[in-house]
C-alpha cells in the first residue's frame, strides 16, 4: 500500500494588504522533485512588513492573492522530513536546512515567503519546490541551534553587500571587488539588525576596514552595539547625530576619519538628504552602496558627477543575497565566528506572527525571532522576568538569545495545534 505523504499545516498567509491570517490547511503529496519540511524557527524582516503593507501591489506577489494566499517569512530553518524521489541522492530526512529564498529567475519574481501556498518560514510544515533545490538554494546547516539557521539569509544580504562593493586597481580601470582593506567604513542608521550584522562582519571578515563609523540618533541603541562590538583590530567609532543638521553630520564624520572621507559608505536609511550626504562623504574612489530598500519607487537624491568623472566615486546598491553567499552565512555562523544571537531582541509564537509583522516599526528593535510550532505571545529579552524559567537562562548567556533559550522554548511553550 502506497504511503500517503499528505498532512496538514498551520501558516501565516496574506490575502491582501495587510491582511494576515494564521489558519490550518491541507499539504497536498509531496511530487517526486519536492521535499517536505518542518520550520523550526523564522526571523522576520522588514521586507515582510513591506509585503503586508504592499499586498497585491507588491511585485512578488500573484496577481489574486484573495483567491491565492501566500505563506509568508522568508528567513527560516528547520528540519527535511521526506524527500522526493529526484532529491533522495543528495538530500536525506532528518538533516537540518535553510534556505536561499532570493531564487534570482529571470522569468519569474516569485519567492518563498511572498509567492507559494506552500512554503514559507510562518508555518508547522511546507513543500519546498523542485526550483529551490535546482537553484541550489536549499542549503545543509550544521549550526548549533535552528535561529542561527534562520539569521543566515539576512547576513547572506550583508555579505552580499560587501562583495558588491568596487575599488579601482590603481592606474587601470579595472575593479577590485570588496570593501577597501584598512579603509575608512561608514555604516548611516546603522543599530538595526542588519547594520549590527554589518559590523559583526565588518570586523570578523578576512578583509578588514581600518575604522567603522556607525551612526545613529538614538544614543541607547548605539551604547548598545558598541557593547556587543567591541574590536582589538578595527577602530569602531559610535555617532549621535540627533537633531544634527546635515551640515553639522558631515562636519562631524568627517573629522572622525581626519577629513580623509570614506572608502565604503552602506545608507542602511532609505533618507535622500541623508543619501546625498553620503555621497558628499566619499574619499577618491569610495563607494556607496544603498543597502536599505526605498519604499518610494520614485525614491531620489542628489550625487555629485564631478568627482564621479574626476575623483571615480561609485554607486551600488543590493537587494538581497544569492545562494553563494547563504551558503557562505551558513559557513560562518555554523563555525561561531559570529555570534548572530546579538541581533535578536524578541521572541513570539506563532499566534503573534500577524501582529508583529504588520507592527515591527512600532516594536523597535531587533530582529523578531518566531518559533511558528509554537503558541505564545511575544516577549521583549529585555523585559523577561530575571526570576523565571527563561530569565534564568537568558542570565547565563548576557541576556542574549542562545541555543539552551530555544531549547528552553521548544520544550516549555505550548505547540501552536494545541
Amino acid at each position: 500500500m502506497k504511503e500517503s505523504l499528505n498532512m496538514k499545516s498551520t501558516g501565516l498567509r496574506i490575502y491582501g494588504k495587510e491582511d494576515l491570517r494564521i489558519e490550518e490547511f491541507e499539504l497536498p503529496e509531496i511530487k517526486e522533485d519536492e521535499i517536505l519540511a518542518t520550520v523550526v524557527s523564522d526571523t522576520m524582516c522588514m521586507s515582510s512588513w513591506k509585503l503586508a503593507k504592499e499586498g497585491e501591489n507588491h511585485k512578488k506577489t500573484p496577481d489574486d492573492l484573495k483567491n491565492n494566499p501566500a505563506l509568508i517569512g522568508h528567513e527560516f530553518a528547520g528540519k527535511i522530513l521526506k524527500v522526493g524521489k529526484k532529491w533522495q541522492d543528495k538530500f536525506s530526512a532528518g538533516e537540518d536546512y535553510v534556505v536561499q529564498p532570493n531564487l534570482a529567475r529571470d522569468d519569474t519574481p516569485f519567492v518563498p515567503g511572498y509567492s507559494y501556498p506552500y512554503i514559507g518560514g510562518d508555518a508547522t510544515v511546507i513543500i519546498i519546490p523542485n526550483e529551490v533545490m535546482e537553484l541550489n538554494c536549499l542549503i545543509p546547516f550544521n549550526g548549533k541551534a535552528y535561529y542561527e539557521g534562520s539569521l543566515c539569509e539576512p547576513l547572506s544580504c550583508v555579505i552580499a553587500a560587501f562583495d558588491a562593493q568596487f575599488h579601482l586597481i590603481p592606474h587601470t580601470y579595472n575593479h577590485e571587488m570588496g570593501i577597501k582593506k584598512n579603509g575608512n567604513l561608514l555604516l548611516l542608521g546603522g543599530t538595526g539588525p542588519m547594520g549590527l550584522l554589518a559590523i559583526d562582519y565588518a570586523i570578523h571578515s578576512n578583509v578588514k576596514p581600518k575604522v567603522v563609523v556607525v551612526t545613529d540618533i538614538n544614543q541607547e541603541k548605539l551604547d548598545r552595539a558598541e557593547k556587543l562590538y567591541p574590536s582589538d583590530e578595527v577602530k569602531m567609532l559610535f555617532i549621535n547625530v540627533n537633531n544634527l543638521s546635515i551640515e553639522k553630520q558631515k562636519e562631524l564624520l568627517l573629522s572622525a576619519v581626519d577629513n580623509e572621507g570614506y572608502d565604503d559608505v552602506f545608507s542602511m536609511i532609505s533618507v535622500a538628504p541623508i543619501v546625498t550626504l553620503a555621497g558628499e562623504l566619499l574619499r577618491a574612489d569610495g563607494c556607496l552602496n544603498q543597502f536599505a530598500g526605498p519604499v518610494n519607487k520614485d525614491f531620489k537624491a542628489t550625487l555629485n558627477f564631478y568627482d564621479v568623472h574626476y575623483n571615480f566615486t561609485h554607486v551600488t546598491g543590493t537587494s538581497g543575497g544569492n545562494a553563494e553567499n547563504e551558503a557562505k552565512a551558513a559557513e560562518i555562523i555554523a563555525s561561531g565566528k559570529l555570534n548572530v544571537a546579538k541581533v535578536i531582541t524578541h521572541v513570539l509564537g506563532l499566534n503573534a506572527a500577524a501582529e508583529t509583522t504588520l507592527n515591527q516599526p512600532e516594536i523597535g528593535g531587533g530582529k523578531k525571532l518566531t518559533y511558528p510550532t509554537k503558541k505564545f505571545e511575544r516577549i521583549e529579552l529585555a523585559n523577561v522576568d530575571p526570576t523565571s524559567g527563561l530569565g534564568k537562562v537568558l542570565a547565563k548567556h548576557d541576556g542574549l538569545w542562545s541555543p539552551e533559550a530555544e531549547q528552553w522554548i521548544l520544550e516549555n511553550e505550548p505547540d501552536i495545534t494545541a
